[in-house]
C-alpha cells in the first residue's frame, strides 16, 4: 500500500467505516507514524492536529476502533479504514460523528451477529491476498493458477454441492456450498467484481416489473 503523505504536508484523511454495517463512523487524519501504529497494534490511531501528537481512538474512553482492513484511494492520498468499534465512536456519545445510528438493516440481526455481513469482509481479505500474493497461501495459489482454474474450481465445488443435496447430509451440503461460495468470491475478485454486485442484481430482480435480460 503506497500512500502519498507529502501531497498534503504529511497528513492524509482517514475515513472510518464499520466493517460490518458499512456505516461511516468518523473522519480523522493520519501521518505515516499513525498509519504504522494502526497496522502494528490493530487499533486505529490518528495524528491529533490540535494536540500535535499521536492519538489512539479509545485510549481514554475505552471505545477503541479495531482494525479490519485499510485501502488507499486512486490518488494515493485518502484512506478508507474498516474497523469494529467498541461502543459509540463520537466523543459526544453518538454512534457516529454525524449523530447517526450504527445499525445493520432493520430486517437483519445487528452487528457481528449477522453472518451475511461477513461476505464483504471475506472479499476484502481475498482482495488483500490478491494484492500481496503471500507465499504459502491457498488463495494466492488460485490466483497464480489463472482464470480457467479458478472457474473450474467453482464448477467442481458446485457439483459437490449438488451431490450432497441429492444424496448427502444437510451438514455436508452447507460445507460444500461454503466451498463453492469461497471459490466464487475468488473468481469475482480476479475479474475486479464484488459479491455485493450479485446481491444488487438479486435485489433488482425482486422489484416489481423486473424482466429477464
Amino acid at each position: 500500500m503506497k500512500v502519498d503523505f507529502e501531497k498534503s504536508g504529511g497528513l492524509v484523511p482517514a475515513i472510518i467505516q464499520d466493517a460490518d454495517t458499512k456505516t461511516v463512523l468518523m473522519l480523522g487524519y493520519m501521518n505515516e507514524e499513525a498509519l504504522q501504529k494502526t497496522l502494528d497494534t490493530r487499533r486505529v490511531t490518528f495524528w491529533s492536529r490540535s494536540r500535535n501528537c499521536l492519538w489512539t481512538k479509545g485510549e481514554t474512553s475505552g471505545h477503541f476502533l479495531h482494525l479490519v482492513d485499510i485501502k488507499v484511494d486512486c490518488d494515493n492520498d485518502t484512506l478508507l479504514v474498516k474497523a469494529h468499534p467498541d461502543g459509540p465512536t463520537c466523543h459526544t456519545g453518538t454512534d457516529t460523528c454525524w449523530g447517526e445510528s450504527n445499525n445493520a438493516p432493520a430486517a437483519l440481526p445487528a452487528g457481528n451477529d449477522n453472518p451475511l455481513l461477513f461476505l464483504s469482509e471475506l472479499q476484502d481479505f481475498i482482495e488483500k491476498r490478491h494484492a500481496e500474493m503471500p507465499e504459502g497461501s491457498y488463495t494466492t495459489s488460485l490466483f497464480r493458477d489463472g482464470l480457467n482454474r479458478m472457474a473450474q474450481k467453482v464448477g467442481e465445488e458446485a457439483l459437490e454441492l449438488v451431490i450432497e443435496a441429492c444424496n448427502g447430509t444437510d451438514e455436508r451440503m452447507i460445507y460444500e456450498g461454503s466451498d463453492m461460495l469461497y471459490h466464487l468470491i475468488v473468481l469475482l475478485t480476479s475479474k475486479g467484481l464484488r459479491i455485493e454486485q450479485m446481491a444488487e442484481e438479486l435485489r433488482e430482480r425482486h422489484q416489481p416489473g423486473w424482466k429477464k435480460h
